[in-house]
């Protein structure tokens, strides 16, 4: 802050000159009034300039750096003018006084120059009272700079904590779910002529009779169901070193499910699954002044792809390792610079998961993750990955963001074993949800010293696996416009198409198994969705909603690792997803969830409809 030349005239001229005026006092409290007025319209001016720069910055028209530079810049020069009028104040002032003293009459005479100012002298109580009008003033101001730098410089703690604590990153959320599931009137019912068979379990027990026997047989079609879930998750990520960290995250669980990590509630009082949900070390290479970057990523890992819960469920982690690789573009247009990107995945979003945050770049990602290793074996299972997208901010309030994947997932179909073999046994999947063309790698064939009487009837199966190689390419794109000031605007289209499915091939190997409508081709997949409202629902009276339509077909992607929710989980479906979040407090918001969904190609002419009415309170700190 910096005080008018009349005060500093004033306190400096008040050290020597004698009282001239009989009404001083009344002069001095107009000093006074023109002092404040002049600092009021210098703080008007000041603050003027300074939020027409912050104007310039959110605009874009300003770089944020070189907006403070100029701010440093305009103040040094302010101090050595106002040092300069001082100095030359003073020397008037000298000039004036001299004359005054010295006139040849002996009286003090009047100064006749425009520029010198006459002062009377200042008695110590005016000096008293601009003083302490001046520190009031600048109290506020001074606490507040003093304030942001104890909290930017972090003033005390490096001293009282060690040093890896300012290194710890700590996250968590809690969500309770309460889930509704409705069954069309339609559906076939819970009899042995229900062809929705239950190939999880029916894998697990070692055949259909097996799993009929502890009621495990077939899914649910037609009893209405109401369960509660609670999840839990706890993070902890940490610098190593420069652009090295690592990380994990505890969750609930339920183990056998990649897909789920929900905790249904009435157990029994019996404890809960807790299991490390992530494990990985991540390095990020950004060097300065350059439009090259890359970041690599080993372990357990967050979904790296671009990508929709149309192919991978939000709550699906990947195990192995992948490379992000970024070349830029524009990179020095301010508007890039001072663009905040956000979050990759959203919880008010759920379902959207936006991959690498870079805007204004070309990326490509790379993908080696091990599906399931396999004991005495060199034909693990694989899932080979590769992306090439763009990320463009359009306007400063329009991005668009598209890209190509390619999945090739090796040694997941299904291979037939010879009678009373088990060589191929390992070809069965350790999971899977529903939908996707199923075979039987084991048969009651009266031979088969596994799959007899007891666990399947003759010409059965006891072991079941996929019929479908699964190469799957898939395309996406969104379109996210902020130039509301109520809500953004994001629209998302999602393709999805198998190439692995070979008729021929499944016919050649599995006889008879698949006929009719059971071996056509149907392996495509597309999803639209319209999303309103905040990007993250994070504050009260938040909101966002969402309108989704979805067409899976059965052997379009895998059915293991899509969404949970929709359909009751797995392919084969089609309908409507609408959605709406809303915040209740800082961290904390209420999604409300209506899923709507029918069978594509109904087993045997017996469809599957279901609704499910889902409704999640959630809580992140």
């Amino acid at each position: 802050m910096k005080i008018g030349k009349k005060t500093v005239v004033a306190l400096m001229a008040g050290a020597f000159v004698s009282p001239t005026m009989a009404g001083e006092k009344e002069d001095l409290l107009q000093l006074k009034k023109e002092i404040a007025s002049e600092r009021k319209e210098l703080l008007k001016l000041k603050n003027t300039a300074v939020n027409l720069i912050d104007v310039f910055v959110q605009q874009g028209i300003l770089d944020k750096s070189k907006a403070e530079g100029l701010i440093k810049s305009a103040e040094a020069k302010a101090n050595v003018e106002a040092e300069q009028s001082v100095v030359t104040q003073s020397v008037d002032e000298k000039s004036v006084t001299e004359k005054t003293l010295t006139d040849e009459t002996g009286k003090p005479a009047k100064a006749k120059s425009s520029k010198s100012i006459q002062v009377a002298y200042v008695p110590e109580f005016v000096k008293d009272e601009i003083r302490e009008q001046v520190r009031a003033e600048l109290k506020e101001d001074v606490l507040k700079d003093v304030k942001a730098d104890a909290k930017s410089e972090k003033w005390g703690i490096p001293g009282a904590l060690p040093e890896w604590v300012s290194k710890i990153r700590i996250s968590g959320d809690v969500r309770f779910r309460g889930q509704d599931d409705f069954f069309g009137a339609n559906n076939p019912g819970q009899t042995p002529a229900n062809p929705y068979l239950d190939y999880l379990s029916i894998n697990k027990e070692g055949g259909r009779i097996a799993a009929r026997d502890k009621n495990e047989e077939l899914l649910n079609t037609s009893r209405d169901r109401l369960s509660i879930r609670e999840r839990v998750r706890l993070g902890i990520d940490a610098d190593i070193t420069e652009g090295l960290k690592a990380g994990f995250r505890l969750s609930t669980s339920n183990i056998s499910s990649p897909v789920s990590v929900d905790q249904k509630l009435g157990n029994t009082g019996q404890s809960y699954d807790f299991v490390i949900d992530r494990a990985f070390l991540q390095y990020d290479y950004k060097p300065d002044n350059s439009n090259k970057s890359f970041s690599l990523y080993g372990g357990r890992i967050i979904n790296p792809w671009m990508s929709t819960d149309l192919v991978y469920d939000q709550d699906l982690s990947f195990e192995g390792f992948a490379g992000t690789f970024r070349l830029g573009f524009n990179q020095n247009d301010p508007v890039v610079k001072n663009y905040q990107a956000p979050a990759a995945t959203s919880q008010s979003r759920g379902g959207i998961n936006l991959g690498p945050q870079t805007p204004n770049t070309v990326f490509a990602t790379l993908g080696l993750f091990p599906l399931q290793e396999v004991n005495l074996s060199t034909s693990d299972k694989w899932l080979f990955g590769g992306q090439l997208g763009a990320d463009w901010l359009v306007r400063k309030d329009s991005r668009l963001k598209v890209a190509a994947a390619y999945y090739d997932y090796d040694n997941v179909r299904a291979r037939p074993n010879a009678s009373n073999s088990f060589k191929n046994d390992w070809t069965a999947p350790q999971f899977i949800q529903k939908g996707n063309s199923m075979v039987p790698i084991n048969i009651n064939d009266g031979v088969n010293g596994r799959c007899t009487n007891a666990k399947s009837e003759p010409g059965q199966g006891c072991l079941y696996g996929l019929a479908s190689d699964f190469k799957v390419f898939n395309v996406n794109g969104i379109y996210d416009f902020s130039g509301f000031d109520v809500a953004h605007v994001m629209f998302s289209a999602d393709y999805a198409k198998n190439l692995g499915f070979d008729p021929a091939r499944i016919a050649r190997q599995f006889p008879g198994v698949l006929v009719g409508d059971k071996i056509k081709d149907k392996t495509s997949a597309f999803q639209l969705r319209l999303d309103v409202g905040a990007e993250q629902v994070s504050r009260f009276k938040d909101w966002s909603t969402f309108v989704a339509y979805r067409y899976i077909e059965r052997d379009a992607v895998l059915d293991a690792f899509t969404d949970s929710v929709f359909h009751l989980g797995g392919t084969n479906s089609k309908g409507w997803v609408l959605g709406a979040s809303y915040g209740l407090a800082k961290n904390t918001f209420l999604q409300f969830r209506w899923v709507s969904s029918d069978v594509i190609d109904a087993i045997d002419k017996k469809p599957l409809s279901v609704d499910s009415a889902v409704i999640d309170l959630n809580a992140r700190f």
